[in-house]
């Protein structure tokens, strides 16, 4: 695996050179010392995974992501010394299109194993993403549920955060089906991301904590690395490990397949930005089912990979730029009671 580094210290990338010395697989290709550099040199030579910085000089870490996957994209993992401490800076940066976050690892002392072992764990993690054709979704024999409650399935990836605070806040406060958001991202981030976006929506968001039922007017996010589903009787949502092949974790295809397999009311299926094609399967399912579904268009993507797919396989009834989406959604939801 190709990889390029973006980070202004010298110490920084000493470290994780020595980190990916640890792997014959992984071959790096540039250092970049600032954001600006990096948007250069992946024109040159794009690498598959960048390990990008937060905070440089000239141009910082979220903003060259931003250009990167506007010009040249590709996956980028931020690195950064105290991923926690610079939690909403990493939201930025993720709202720009990168996938995922870690902390850089230290040359030396007892830290030094476990900080390798979490940087190529993301690493191995990005790479089994990028060769997936479509996850797996096989959905267990269990009973369908039944509401009156609507219900708005929402997914996204890279890019995601930016473009699922755009959508809540377009949303009332009086919106009235209950939401359920599959993002991919660590769980490590999750409940500092429901957070943040409570913050940016008129709604109310938290994460969903295994046996929630989705409730009117709430948005629920998914917070763990197992796969969020609708597990059985009473509306009620959970976690499961399975399926284990998938590399998306939580993954958007096992979520909307489980609104098809297993809940009765009426639902509505988002899908928007992400690299990669989790989601479209499902998505196709859900509008298969009859539910009405939208996808992001590429011009308001951050990285139009999951939506393309999607509209490859004719999943949206609707293809949307993003500030249009929620309005459409509240359409969909008075169409249906008609």
């Amino acid at each position: 695996m190709k990889i390029g580094i973006v980070n202004d210290m010298a110490l920084a990338v000493d470290a994780l050179r020595g980190a990916l010395a640890t792997r014959r697989d992984f071959e790096v290709i540039w250092v970049a010392i600032d954001g600006a550099q990096a948007v250069d040199y992946c024109r040159a030579q794009t690498p598959d995974v960048v390990l990008m910085d937060l905070v440089m000089p000239h141009m910082d870490g979220t903003e060259a992501t931003r250009r990167i996957m506007r010009e040249t994209p590709c996956a980028i993992l931020i690195v950064t010394v105290d991923v926690g401490a610079n939690a909403w800076r990493v939201y930025e940066a993720m709202g720009a299109g990168a996938l995922d976050a870690v902390d850089t690892p230290v040359l030396a002392g007892p830290d030094a194993k476990r900080g390798i072992a979490a940087l190529t764990a993301k690493i191995d993690q990005i790479g089994a993403q990028q060769a997936t054709k479509a996850a797996a979704n096989p959905i267990a024999a269990a009973p369908r549920v039944t509401s009156d409650t609507d219900l708005l399935a929402i997914g996204a990836s890279a890019g995601g955060p930016s473009a699922l605070a755009t959508l809540l806040a377009a949303l009332p406060a009086d919106f009235a089906p209950a939401t359920v958001i599959v993002q991919h991202v660590d769980q490590a981030f999750a409940i500092g991301m429901a957070d943040w976006l409570n913050e940016q929506s008129t709604l109310p968001v938290r994460v969903a904590r295994e046996g929630d039922r989705p409730e009117p007017g709430c948005v629920l996010l998914a917070a763990t690395n197992d796969h969020l589903h609708f597990c059985g009787g009473g509306n009620r949502l959970g976690y499961t490990k399975e399926p284990l092949a998938t590399p998306y974790r939580p993954s958007i295809d096992v979520f909307f397949q489980s609104v098809v397999a297993r809940w009765s009311g009426n639902a509505v299926g988002v899908l928007l930005t992400g690299m990669g094609r989790d989601g479209a399967a499902g998505l196709a399912a859900m509008r298969a089912k009859g539910y009405h579904t939208i996808a992001q268009d590429e011009a308001t993507c951050a990285v139009y990979g999951m939506p393309k797919a999607a509209a490859a396989l004719n999943a949206a009834v609707a293809i949307l730029p993003l500030p249009n989406i929620a309005n459409a959604v509240q359409r969909a939801f008075i169409s249906s009671r008609k």
